[in-house]
């Protein structure tokens, strides 16, 4: 039989809107009974878990198992997932990676089904997901809801492919992630009524509001190179009960130190209800994605978190299906073996394979903007290319095959001054992605990334490169989460010694060749206009 377990403290009832003193107890991993107590003097508050309505964990660098350490100490206890990362370069090998490490784990992952694989036509990507291979991991029980529906244009023109998986989701009776940043209007009301529930790209509050009229829920996203917070936090005071959080790309560096807990402490802090928030960021996903999660009921599994106050809303201790998994900010996990699955053929460069083949007076410049993904499509001269201007060189390496052109474009706002960084986490095709100052140095940062099949490095002043490797798909690390994290901290500092002003130089980064958020981008087929959805001629 079963040991009964018991935890008495402040209980905050989401369901009924109160807090009361009060023991919970469970048995078996199930809740059995919730009773008020008057005598109970822990100050401590008992809640249910967070749960981040979109994140793809790849952007941690670390394979599920290994999130689920750092992630369960900030109160985490599910995650919606969509694995479409891996699933660019290994397929539907990659989707069941994934399925298998983070059944190790006992936090609760929701996979989806990722729909745009690659994102578009206009890249190499390492492998393809067609209607037939969606259907299949749609019929699965492990997988819960179709993945983010980038391709927008796509679906606003019909795209049979994109409509066949739509409509195997609805026949399933699963939801449909959305993906549409920048639209707004008549054009969110059609891409909505397409299918799309939900939408984690909102960049203003304008746009958010016009897509909660299309009947669209709000992800309210806060990760690593997006950050959406503070445009979209009015819908807390508005519009609660249709909103979630998210935090949809986070590097090793800030989970460490953050995840969900903190969306609740800016929204609290913002003078956000304290129901509502805590919905947002709980009962919201798991009754819009049909999660079987706990939420502090009577018969819900135990899954729930303890928490020191309102003030600060520090995390005690986290607890899945009964089991304490984290306390005191420290992990009760244990560090799990990864076998790395990759596909890598790039072999190594040239500095001349880095010669501008751009012609003519003026150029197309990608514009970077800290803490967006969304980029813009500038017009410079030619003569403006140097270090004086932030006008460096960008370019991407098809990792899939042993040789291929190097695609190079003009960026703005990298702030480097001398050197490189590169990587070979690039969405959504995850090819390699660098910017540098001259050629000899963004050479020697992509031969540094393929000398390791997958990786993160910088390139200072002197030439000396500094690498941190991501074996598994060349997307995760085998290693244990706080080393990645301290390695990932290490290189983040190395790029911004170099000169670069951005919060988080390789997030950014890795969205240069994300085609699908406007405006422009580059492929390792070129230079590509979001706005226009097409290639960008450059002679």
């Amino acid at each position: 039989m079963a040991r009964l377990q018991k935890l008495s403290g402040q209980i905050v009832d989401l369901h009924n809107r109160e807090v009361f003193p009060g023991v919970v107890e469970w048995s078996d991993g199930r809740i059995t009974a919730i009773r008020r107590d008057k005598t109970v003097k822990e100050k401590t508050l008992i809640m249910p878990g967070l749960v981040d309505a979109h994140i793809h964990i790849e952007s941690s660098l670390l394979v599920p198992s290994e999130f689920a350490r750092l992630a369960g100490v900030h109160g985490t206890v599910a995650t919606v997932s969509d694995p479409h990362e891996i699933a660019n370069v290994l397929g539907e090998a990659g989707v069941k990676f994934m399925l298998a490490d983070a059944a190790r784990s006992p936090l609760k992952f929701n996979f989806g089904a990722p729909s745009c694989v690659p994102a578009t036509t206009f890249e190499t990507a390492g492998a393809k997901l067609d209607a037939k291979a969606v259907a299949r991991l749609l019929k699965r029980r492990d997988i819960r809801y179709l993945a983010e529906v980038m391709n927008f244009p796509g679906v606003l023109g019909g795209d049979p492919e994109l409509a066949a998986m739509i409509a195997t989701a609805k026949s399933l009776g699963k939801p449909i992630d959305g993906h549409a940043p920048g639209l707004r209007g008549e054009q969110a009301a059609a891409y909505a009524a397409a299918g799309p529930s939900t939408d984690h790209e909102c960049f203003t509050e304008a746009e958010a509001r016009d897509k909660l009229a299309a009947g669209m829920k709000i992800l309210i996203r806060e990760g690593s190179a997006a950050r959406n917070f503070d445009a979209l936090k009015p819908l807390l005071l508005t519009d609660a009960d249709r909103c979630m959080f998210s935090c949809d790309d986070l590097h090793p560096d800030l989970l460490v130190r953050r995840h969900l807990d903190e969306h609740v402490r800016r929204a609290l802090k913002a003078g956000a209800d304290r129901f509502d928030t805590l919905r947002c960021a709980s009962v919201n996903p798991v009754v819009h994605y049909g999660l079987d999660v706990g939420l502090l009921r009577v018969g819900d599994p135990a899954d729930f978190i303890v928490v020191d106050g309102w003030r600060r809303f520090g995390v005690l201790a986290t607890y899945i299906g009964g089991a304490c998994v984290a306390k005191a900010g420290r992990t009760r996990l244990p560090r799990l073996a990864t076998k790395p699955v990759n596909k890598f053929k790039a072999r190594p460069v040239k500095p001349s394979d880095f010669a501008a083949r751009a012609a003519g007076e003026m150029l197309d410049v990608i514009e970077a903007l800290n803490g967006q993904l969304v980029t813009n499509h500038l017009k410079l001269p030619a003569a403006d290319v140097g270090v004086k201007s932030d006008v460096l060189k960008i370019a991407v390496i098809n990792r899939y095959a042993t040789k291929a052109p190097v695609a190079v474009g003009h960026v703005k706002n990298f702030g480097l001054k001398a050197g490189a960084i590169a990587s070979s986490v690039a969405h959504d095709s995850h090819n390699i992605v660098a910017v540098g100052v001259v050629d000899d140095a963004l050479c020697a940062a992509v031969n540094a990334v393929i000398a390791e099949k997958g990786g993160l490095a910088v390139v200072d002043a002197r030439g000396r490169a500094t690498v941190l490797p991501l074996p598994v798909a060349g997307l995760m690390s085998d290693r244990e989460g706080r080393w990645v994290a301290k390695r990932y901290t290490e290189i983040d500092r190395k790029a911004k010694a170099l000169g670069s002003k951005l919060d988080a130089p390789f997030m950014t980064l890795s969205f240069m060749a994300l085609l699908v958020i406007p405006d422009l981008k580059l492929s390792d087929r070129g230079l590509f206009s979001a706005a226009k959805w097409g290639f960008v001629n450059t002679a």
